[in-house]
């Protein structure tokens, strides 16, 4: 039905990926960094071009709460008000190397799909394929076939494509007028931020890390200097590069200022930043799809090569996320012309322990 545009593999090194053959997990710092294009590339349109058509109730989206990749398609889900139209599964946040894990389910089985690993719906799409496997995945739930698990256009075809399905009062979150700026500030952020903090934590070298550490922080300080006197990214409302640094942000102090030795400072001591942070955090659809307990749990028990131990840490202090931020008196309108999204659905609540 469908085909893959690229014959790239996501290894291990992928998306929050995890690579079957026993050698997943503890490849994580002990070999260097890199970050392939996803495998299975496939879009699901309005129209159906790739033989995909976009169908309330056929798709569902696995995630783990844990990856700031799969992170971004909640978050926008959420906002857009695709709840019931695309179905969401999420995996246990500590992978084996079999790969995504229902654990968290009743008998360990995805109630929608029936499977116990994220691995059957890309061994239904294609046998043997020797790459990661990685979350955010769509699949198709009546063949039970993974359909994409591109992460970087998942989100923009879910606010493009998906329009008739998306909620009333639903935000533009890729608006055409502004797509040339955010793609660039995008570029900008996916480089040095969303896959920086990744190639200094995986460095197996110090010039390496070194060059990766530098970029982050030269990054973060440029987009301080920009959101210092607006309140987004790009215009007065919340787009689609505001999700994907958010994703960064907010896992910054608990796993990448230590577990990723990107501790130049913390983002809390970066008053913009974690005004900015906050500000995210605190508004319908970002703070309320975030789990720190999976977060850390996945990062830190994961990443053997890295922190071999295996130790959580219990902190940092979590209440910070829910105290003031002042950025409304920047102005701006989070939602543009639209409204937030309503409650989360019920299945779908973040746990005490994840939450502030």
């Amino acid at each position: 039905m469908a085909r893959p545009h690229d014959s790239h593999g996501a290894g291990p090194e992928g998306a929050g990926a995890s690579a079957p053959g026993g050698v997943g997990n503890t490849a994580y710092g002990r070999k260097p960094f890199s970050r392939s294009r996803s495998h299975f590339a496939d879009r699901i349109t309005a129209d159906g071009r790739y033989g995909w058509p976009v169908e309330a109730g056929r798709y569902r989206l696995i995630v783990s709460r844990a990856c700031p990749w799969a992170s971004r398609a909640v978050i926008s889900r959420r906002l857009l008000g695709l709840e019931d139209a695309l179905s969401m599964g999420i995996t246990d946040p500590v992978q084996d190397d079999r790969s995504w894990r229902f654990t968290l389910d009743p008998d360990g089985r995805d109630p929608v799909l029936g499977t116990r690993f994220l691995s059957e719906a890309y061994d239904r799409r294609e046998r043997g394929y020797p790459g990661g496997v990685s979350v955010p995945a769509v699949v198709d739930v009546p063949s039970g076939q993974l359909v994409t698990n591109d992460f970087q256009q998942l989100t923009l075809d879910l606010a493009t494509e998906w329009r008739a399905l998306h909620r009333p009062g639903a935000p533009d979150l890729y608006p055409e007028a502004l797509r040339e700026e955010i793609d660039e500030v995008m570029e900008g952020v996916y480089r040095d931020v969303n896959n920086g903090v990744y190639r200094a934590g995986f460095a197996t070298g110090q010039e390496e890390y070194d060059a990766a550490y530098a970029a982050v922080f030269r990054r973060l300080e440029l987009l301080s200097e920009r959101l210092a006197g607006r309140r987004y990214l790009v215009g007065d409302t919340i787009t689609e590069a505001d999700i994907r640094l958010f994703t960064t942000l907010v896992r910054f102090d608990p796993v990448y200022h230590g577990h990723f030795k990107c501790n130049r400072y913390k983002l809390a001591e970066d008053p913009v930043l974690w005004a900015y942070a906050k500000d995210l955090f605190q508004t319908p659809g970002f703070g309320d799809t975030v789990d720190f307990h999976h977060i850390k749990e996945h990062y830190y028990r994961v990443h053997t090569g890295v922190n071999p131990t295996g130790i959580v840490p219990d902190g940092p202090e979590l209440r910070g996320w829910l105290t003031p931020h002042h950025r409304e008196e920047l102005g701006g309108r989070p939602f543009g012309d639209g409204t937030p999204p309503g409650p989360v659905p019920a299945g779908e609540v973040v746990p005490p322990s994840g939450r502030p």
